[in-house]
C-alpha cells in the first residue's frame, strides 16, 4: 500500500479536469452524484472496469478487506454493498484505481481540498466529543454546527471528485464533449 502511494506521487500525468472545475466540466452529473452518490458510485466503478465485473474486487483491492467478500461469487451485489456502506472508500478506490492506470498525480489543490475534508471531520468528531463530556448545551450547538458543515463539505468533494472521475472516462472512451470552433463555411454558387 505505501508503495502504490509513493509511487502515485511520481506520476505525470494530471486530471482533465480538477476538482475546483469539476461542476463546470460537467454540471448535471455533478448534481446527479450530489444527489445521488452511491448510484453514481456504483456506475462508475463499473465504467472504470470497462464493465467487467469480473475484474471486481472490493475497495478496488486498496483496502484490508479486498478479496475477502465473495466478490467473486456475486460481484454485483459485493458492489453494491461496498457504495451503500463505504461510500467514501467506494469514491477513494475508484479514484486510485483511474490514478493507477493513467498514472494521474493529485494535484496540491486537489490535496488540500480533501485534506480540509478531513480536517472538519475529525474537528466534528472532537467537538462533538468533548460537548457529550462537558455536556455544556453550547458547545454540543457548535459541534452541531461543524458536523452539518463536514457533511456538506464531504458530500461536495466526493460529488466533484465522482464527476472528475466521469470526465476522465469520457476522455478514455473518447465520448468527451469537448466545445470547437466549428468548420469554416464556404458559399456554394447555386
Amino acid at each position: 500500500m505505501i508503495e502504490k502511494m509513493q509511487l502515485r506521487q511520481s506520476y505525470r500525468n494530471i486530471w482533465h479536469t480538477d476538482l475546483t472545475n469539476a461542476v463546470v466540466a460537467d454540471l448535471p452529473w455533478c448534481c446527479l452524484s450530489l444527489w445521488c452518490g452511491p448510484c453514481v458510485s456504483y456506475m462508475l466503478r463499473r465504467r472504470a472496469l470497462y464493465n467487467d465485473m469480473s475484474r471486481y474486487v472490493c475497495c478496488a483491492g486498496y483496502m484490508p478487506c479486498s478479496g475477502k467478500c465473495g466478490e467473486s461469487q456475486c460481484p454485483e451485489v459485493c458492489l453494491a454493498t461496498e457504495v451503500f456502506c463505504c461510500f467514501g472508500n467506494s469514491v477513494a478506490s475508484t479514484r486510485f484505481l483511474l490514478q493507477d492506470e493513467f498514472n494521474i498525480q493529485t494535484t496540491q489543490c486537489d490535496n488540500c481540498i480533501i485534506a480540509f475534508m478531513f480536517f472538519l471531520q475529525q474537528l466534528a468528531c472532537i467537538c462533538s466529543l468533548i460537548a457529550c463530556i462537558v455536556g455544556n448545551s453550547e458547545l454540543s450547538e457548535i459541534a452541531h454546527v461543524i458536523s452539518c458543515m463536514s457533511n456538506l463539505v464531504y458530500w461536495t468533494v466526493c460529488s466533484c471528485m465522482q464527476t472528475q472521475h466521469k470526465v476522465e472516462m469520457d476522455k478514455r472512451d473518447g465520448t468527451l464533449n469537448t466545445m470547437s470552433v466549428p468548420p469554416m463555411q464556404q458559399m456554394s454558387r447555386w
